[in-house]
């Protein structure tokens, strides 16, 4: 029986591992890579194995970073099933679908862009001049219905005139609806049955909502091998959710190979109790600057926890009551999904809001933005209020938008709360703001390109790593030294380099077996 780790090995996105038992293929987590525009994508359209010879998929959680592919391989001979919990497949039916959205829309408008510059070329060279601004006008007016939708019909049909390089996206929205006709949520710690001689159990992981441990059990030639797939671990305290399992079922405890996250594997997070008074202090600097927070989160998960923090601080009166505006369609209907399993919730939640009867995701200054006007016109609004958006990374969706009005000015914040990969948007603002803050603005603003143009990185950037749904190097080491498992070997991934090699070092000088697999490395169990 082998397991082979094709993604988020020495790196964070696009987890993948097979486990092979020589009678079924089961993949755990089917993710999207995430950075580099051209590299994702080169990455993401190449599946390492047959969609036909998976037997099923094992979800961990919801996150596109470890569901996003599944489109793919359920739209190619794919006849298995995609077994997760319950609140995880509630989730993907928001997250898959928005996600192929966007696949169709950035196909869509980097299609547009080839053929104005392909027709804009054709044109010039047959008059033997420049363009002027009317022509450009009259070819973008030609392949556009309006002056935000792009007339994708006509593009197609001149990319295959004209013979052109075209983008197709990964999946499209009905792929994503036809791929969650497979998923099958199993509540946690009942095994399911996912292949000959073969059961999987989910325990709580604590990462996100529906976030899973998952324990799968295989009898080969009389003898029970057990692998364990941790997913992403979250953080022990945290808000909304109970903390990670420590406590297994007796038939679980003996673990051939745990196959172990280490986002941060090398670093420590402030304490989840200090997040209160230190999101204070940011809200009432800004507010004091006459600025606006912006904060970049990822729909699920993040965005809810600090809307559960903010109903805290305003209650308490410890910050003024400024409008905080959750502007992402994907985060509303999310934090539905947050409303609809209370049985998730910890008992902190459970005494502070519910007992009362009081909704933990809503509170009378808070504001669902509903539309794209409204959206628009929150760029321009200049009173002290806070933005939550998505994507979390910057990588994409309307907090681009918000960035490129807010990011040269000083008065405002970027607050950082989350993980942000290597290559991203989000990154290179954590970075580039970090840098300047340390030189003290002694020289001119970094330059920041969002959207095609650059900008001057101003505004003041903030981390506050308590927030991560990531568990930290002491947290990760915790799971492991007090959970009830006795585990033989750790197969550290979901980290970058240097984070994964740190952690199994730890992990060595701990007593446990722990190593870092290469990418496309077949270990055996």
């Amino acid at each position: 029986m082998n397991v082979t780790c094709y993604g988020a090995t020495r790196e964070v996105t696009g987890s993948m591992h097979l486990l092979d038992s020589g009678t079924d293929r089961i993949i755990f987590d089917c993710g999207l890579f995430q950075g580099r525009r051209k590299e994702s994508a080169e990455k993401n359209r190449v599946l390492p194995i047959n969609p036909h010879l998976i037997t099923n998929i094992v979800l961990s959680h919801a996150h596109i970073d470890h569901s996003g592919r599944i489109p793919m391989v359920a739209n190619q001979d794919f006849h298995g099933q995609v077994y997760c919990t319950r609140p995880t497949a509630d989730a993907c039916e928001y997250l898959l679908k928005d996600s192929a959205r966007i696949q169709e829309s950035d196909a869509s408008y980097l299609n547009y862009k080839t053929v104005r510059s392909s027709l804009s070329k054709m044109k010039s060279t047959v008059t033997g001049k420049k363009l002027s601004g009317n022509e450009q006008e009259e070819i973008r007016a030609m392949l556009k219905k309006s002056r935000r939708v792009i007339n994708t019909e006509v593009i197609n049909e001149l990319i295959d005139k004209y013979h052109l390089a075209g983008v197709i996206p990964l999946y499209t929205i009905e792929a994503a609806e036809q791929a969650l006709t497979h998923f099958r949520g199993q509540p946690y710690r009942y095994p399911v049955t996912i292949g000959q001689e073969m059961t999987c159990t989910f325990y709580d992981a604590g990462h996100i909502m529906g976030s899973a441990i998952s324990i799968v059990k295989v009898k080969k030639a009389g003898k029970t091998f057990t692998v364990g797939y941790t997913g992403d671990l979250g953080r022990f305290g945290s808000a909304i959710l109970r903390n990670p399992t420590t406590e297994f079922e007796e038939a679980d405890r003996h673990v051939d190979l745990l196959i172990m996250e280490s986002t941060y594997g090398d670093r420590l997070h402030e304490s989840v109790v200090d997040m209160g008074p230190m999101l204070k202090k940011v809200i009432n600097d800004t507010y004091n600057r006459g600025g606006t927070l912006l904060i970049p989160a990822f729909a699920f998960g993040r965005t809810q926890e600090l809307i559960y923090r903010l109903h805290e601080l305003y209650d308490s009166g410890e910050v003024p009551r400024i409008p905080v505006h959750v502007d992402s369609p994907l985060a509303t209907r999310l934090t539905r999904v947050y409303g609809e399993h209370p049985e998730a919730y910890d008992t902190e939640t459970v005494e502070t809001f519910l007992a009362d009867g009081d909704n933990p995701f809503s509170f009378k200054q808070i504001d669902f933005v509903k539309s794209v006007e409204a959206s628009m016109a929150l760029n321009r609004e200049q009173n002290p209020h806070i933005v939550i958006s998505a994507s979390g990374m910057c990588e994409g969706g309307r907090i681009l938008h918000h960035l490129r009005h807010k990011i040269h000015d000083k008065k405002n914040t970027i607050l950082v709360v989350g993980f942000m990969a290597a290559h991203t948007l989000g990154r290179r603002i954590l970075d580039l703001g970090t840098q300047w803050a340390r030189e003290e603005h002694k020289n001119n603003a970094p330059l920041v390109k969002i959207l095609g143009k650059e900008y001057p990185l101003k505004a003041e950037v903030v981390r506050l790593g308590g927030f991560s749904a990531h568990g930290d190097r002491s947290e990760l080491l915790r799971f492991v030294k007090t959970s009830n498992l006795h585990i033989k070997r750790i197969a550290v991934v979901h980290g970058e380099e240097k984070q994964s090699k740190a952690f199994a070092e730890l992990l060595g000088r701990e007593g446990f077996s722990a190593f870092v697999p290469q990418a496309g490395e077949t270990i055996r169990v």
